[in-house]
């Protein structure tokens, strides 16, 4: 089985708080569809990929297809998260279109797009057009559609991301980043429009986990 709290405690606080999370995002889209969605880590310190990883799970339980794509094109993780192979993923795509590479994961109604072949310049890889065409073909494939990319504190393919989503959580993790480095991050996404749904607390203790959803 795989190592995700969801999976192996189901009934644990975390994995509750989890499934409180994909309910307030399906009613987040009464007003608007939210079929492409960005999890933003502020920082480095934040196990943003399990995060996204659980919230596909749990969504991927609830009856919903689930695509997540590793858009971590630095330091990709959802491929070992999951046991998968990282051969052409998303950078082999963006490069030399074709099929794009899904694979099926252990968790029924859940696929992964890994990241693929870590690239020289990630930046100039996400800026091409195609990446729009990727995320409308996989929203008509999938009722969700979950995007893994690096902080956006760090360097500037989050913003890359969250100008091209329906939405944007925003992932904040408990006693390591600061309030003006959310604040920060929260300016970066405002800066290019981003439709910002609200945040998530991380690694607080069992009674607050994942509290702090709407923004």
């Amino acid at each position: 089985m795989l190592n995700l709290i969801t999976l192996t405690e189901p009934r644990s606080p975390a994995s509750e708080a989890y499934l409180s999370l994909r309910t307030n995002i399906e009613f987040s889209s009464l007003g608007r569809p939210l079929r492409t969605l960005l999890g933003a880590s502020v920082d480095s310190t934040t196990d943003k990929s399990r995060a996204l990883a659980n919230l596909a799970v749990v969504m991927a339980q609830a009856g919903d297809q689930v695509i997540l794509v590793d858009g971590d094109l630095r330091r990709p993780q959802q491929h070992e998260i999951f046991g998968l192979h990282s051969q052409g993923g998303l950078a082999s795509w963006l490069t030399e279109g074709g099929s794009i590479p899904l694979q099926k994961t252990p968790v029924e109604g859940l696929q992964l797009l890994t990241a693929g072949p870590v690239p020289a310049n990630p930046v100039a890889l996400l800026n091409r057009a195609r990446l729009e065409e990727l995320l409308e073909e996989l929203s008509r494939q999938a009722d969700y559609v979950l995007v893994d990319a690096p902080p956006v504190l760090a360097v500037t393919d989050a913003a890359l991301w969250a100008s091209k989503v329906d939405g944007v959580i925003l992932l904040v993790s408990a006693g390591s980043t600061r309030r003006e480095q959310a604040q920060r991050a929260k300016a970066v996404l405002e800066k290019v429009h981003a439709h910002l749904l609200g945040a998530v607390l991380l690694n607080a203790d069992k009674d607050a986990t994942l509290s702090g959803y709407g923004a």
